[in-house]
């Protein structure tokens, strides 16, 4: 058997598989909303999500006592499987010895029926910006050598510019590199946080999920607070935005053997005005 069939027989045995993405929480922060990430943990508790993966800014400047306020919401979590990456908000002021302390390692792995995940902290220290880093490539590859799962990388910082967030400065200096990396790995999807406005692009294919800010008012134009569900289930990978206190929208339909993809939303500004 090819290693083409052998993925393509792997993604029909992929079963339902629901990961909650959440990101950019910006805990300390004059615009962070307490009762809205009360109410994102109630809702991800409802819904019982087999993943959970928080992708960096968990903070608003690295001290203890925000990640102690973090720690305090996550605690009322129940999914115990989860991947935290840290956001270069996270690694200011040395946070991340914090972010270790109360959250585990910055990079960190996940298997389960059907589905590879792998955590990469983007961060650098009291810097916008992000890198993954060549000496990293290799560790990566290697951890999707196995073609019979549904391949997912999670960080923090974008790799492709999202509209609507102004001038580009901070997208991860070594996007390019990585996101050849992250193709000849036959990488699915990438989940990331940082720029506060939800996005999905797809560049061949992997789809690139950006996710907003769940639980902070630092918001552009017209977006709202939310956060993605992904819905895996009979060879789709299906990718719903979700508002605290409010409904679910359908926003990309990805047909994984076909690599056939449907992009639901409208344009951004048209459905923040209607939502």
């Amino acid at each position: 058997m090819s290693a083409n069939e052998a993925d393509t027989t792997a993604r029909s045995r992929l079963g339902s598989v629901t990961i909650a993405h959440i990101s950019d929480l910006h805990a300390g922060s004059a615009y962070f909303i307490p009762n809205l990430m009360s109410r994102t943990i109630d809702e991800l508790n409802e819904l019982q999500p087999d993943v959970v993966i928080i992708t960096g800014d968990l903070t608003d400047m690295g001290f203890r006592q925000e990640f102690k306020t973090v720690r305090m919401f996550l605690d009322r979590l129940t999914c115990q499987q989860r991947i935290i990456v840290p956001g270069n908000h996270d690694s200011k002021n040395v946070g991340y010895v914090h972010f270790e302390d109360f959250m585990g390692a910055r990079n960190s792995e996940l298997s389960i029926p059907g589905v590879n995940i792998i955590g990469l902290d983007s961060s650098e220290p009291d810097l916008d910006s992000g890198r993954i880093g060549r000496e990293r490539y290799r560790v990566i590859e290697e951890h999707f050598v196995e073609p019979s799962d549904f391949n997912m990388v999670v960080l923090h910082h974008h790799l492709i510019p999202i509209p609507g967030t102004g001038r580009e400065r901070n997208v991860c200096y070594d996007a390019g590199d990585f996101l050849e990396v992250l193709l000849r790995s036959g990488v699915d999807i990438v989940l990331c946080g940082h720029k506060h406005v939800p996005h999905v692009w797809r560049l061949e294919n992997m789809m690139l999920v950006t996710g907003g800010t769940v639980s902070c008012m630092r918001l552009r134009g017209r977006s709202k607070p939310c956060y993605n569900l992904i819905r895996l289930d009979a060879g789709h990978a299906r990718v719903y935005r979700k508002y605290p206190f409010g409904a679910e929208e359908l926003i990309v339909d990805f047909a994984l053997e076909q690599k056939q993809f449907c992009r639901l939303e409208a344009p951004c500004e048209t459905a923040e005005q209607t939502s």
